[in-house]
């Protein structure tokens, strides 16, 4: 067990590599926050400066992006669930509520799958269940091959443009070079390790119906990465969950639309402290 400390940017070895976290807020259950790929933990800002006077707040860089340096492991989504795992246990987390976007809910999902008793609550954020078929797991490899062999600017700007929805392209420049920077931090090495992670993940659509905590879906109108429709799947097949759609929002609907997305947070963990999930 580690002493707690408060704060940005702390540090704890977790499976042989030092785990990058903040860890802001007071609260008995705590708010994992899991980010995208290629992002990091910095993508959520907005949410724990929203949530730090009435919660627990944490969010961690996933290995081998951020500050949460590993250039030697194969990555993978099972590895990034089990990471969470020690860094809970480590920290004496009993229980948390898990909140991912993206990749971050690709762990999520596996983590309830396999560790049940360690969550109160789900958050999924522009998200899937469904694996790449083969064709897109070959698609992947193929970029992968490319990256290796070009560079990471073309990929790395390509993806910054499908994330974001056009009008953020257009009128949020400030937000979208800030993305953009925290992406090419990214080694080549991580940028290729990430994404063959993505393409040999799992589906967890399967499990869904087992899914009996209370359960939250948001998505951007116009995410081009995981669409609607994959959010509106797991809503239906979730018993109870709460789907709502922000417009003007593509794949980071957190970032270009932080108001009504913590108005949504909010609401949602407000109603688990009337259920006395928190006991703040």
């Amino acid at each position: 067990m580690e002493t707690e400390t408060k704060g940005y940017d702390l540090e704890i070895n977790v499976n042989n590599f030092n785990l990058s976290y903040d860890d802001i807020g007071d609260g008995s259950i705590p708010i994992i926050f899991l980010h995208g790929y290629p992002f990091d933990k910095t993508m959520w800002k907005g949410q724990l400066d929203f949530l730090k006077s009435s919660y627990r707040a944490i969010a961690i860089d996933i290995r081998g992006f951020g500050k949460s340096t590993d250039e030697e492991s194969t990555l993978s989504i099972d590895m990034f669930g089990n990471d969470l795992i020690q860094f809970m246990d480590k920290l004496n987390i009993d229980k948390a509520i898990i909140c991912g976007l993206s990749m971050g809910g690709y762990i999520a999902l596996n983590l309830i799958k396999r560790f049940p008793s360690h969550f109160e609550a789900l958050i999924l954020c522009d998200t899937q269940c469904i694996a790449d078929t083969a064709e897109g797991r070959e698609k992947r490899y193929k970029t992968i091959e490319e990256i290796e062999a070009e560079g990471v600017t073309n990929f790395n700007e390509g993806f910054i443009k499908k994330v974001f929805h056009k009008d953020s392209i257009k009128n949020k420049t400030k937000l979208v070079e800030q993305l953009s920077d925290v992406v090419f931090t990214n080694s080549k090495n991580i940028i290729c390790k990430g994404y063959a992670a993505l393409a040999e993940h799992l589906e967890t659509c399967s499990s869904l119906s087992k899914i009996s905590i209370p359960t939250l879906i948001i998505c951007g109108r116009e995410d081009q990465v995981t669409p609607l429709a994959q959010s509106e799947f797991m809503n239906k097949n979730i018993k109870g969950s709460i789907l709502h759609i922000i417009d003007n929002a593509g794949h980071v609907s957190n970032l270009e639309q932080p108001k009504e997305f913590n108005k949504y947070l909010g609401e949602f963990l407000t109603d688990l402290s009337g259920f006395d999930v928190l006991n703040n």
